[in-house]
């Protein structure tokens, strides 16, 4: 990541910097303190996209309330994770 993406990174780029130190540290091969140094970073970028994730599933229920502002619920009791798509046999438009 350049200097403009480590101040402002998006979830994709934070994402494959993460793979890449996870490669780093899988080899092995790095001295102790350079290993640290690589898996504070992991954590930081790990913290973020967990946050980036924890946003965006935020976003969606927020999408997919029912009229009552309800968490719109599938058969099984869980969250909908699909806007606008309706339950087997419901022919109702949502708007």
């Amino acid at each position: 990541m350049t200097t403009a993406d480590a101040d402002n990174p998006t979830f994709e780029a934070a994402l494959s910097r993460l793979e890449q130190v996870v490669q780093r540290l899988e080899k092995g091969e790095l001295p102790l303190e350079e290993s640290l140094q690589v898996y504070e970073e992991g954590i930081r970028l790990s913290r973020f996209c967990h946050a980036k994730l924890e946003e965006a599933q935020g976003k969606i229920e927020l999408l997919v309330k029912d009229a009552q502002g309800e968490v719109a619920r599938d058969a099984k009791g869980q969250a909908k994770r699909k806007p606008f798509e309706p339950e087997p046999g419901d022919d109702k438009v949502p708007f």
